[in-house]
């Protein structure tokens, strides 16, 4: 089980599927907007501010899980 992790700046609640997260996941072939909506759902009390995200993906299953990381001051 290979997993492989994608880090990312977003800005709380408005991910989107451009750069720098749109292209650094479609090579994983898995559902970009089905990651955007994980990310802005997990961010949106964070609104305004650049969040570093985590997007860590089960190569074979194609499963991912999103990891919120602090917003630096």
């Amino acid at each position: 089980m290979e997993k492989e992790t994608i880090e990312v700046m977003v800005e709380g609640g408005k991910a989107t599927a451009a750069p720098p997260l749109g292209p650094s996941i479609a090579p994983l072939k898995i559902n970009v907007q089905a990651v955007v909506d994980k990310i802005n759902e997990k961010t949106k009390e964070m609104q305004g501010m650049q969040v570093p995200v985590k997007v860590i993906v089960d190569t074979e299953s194609k499963e991912f899980e999103v990891e919120v990381g602090t917003p630096p001051v």
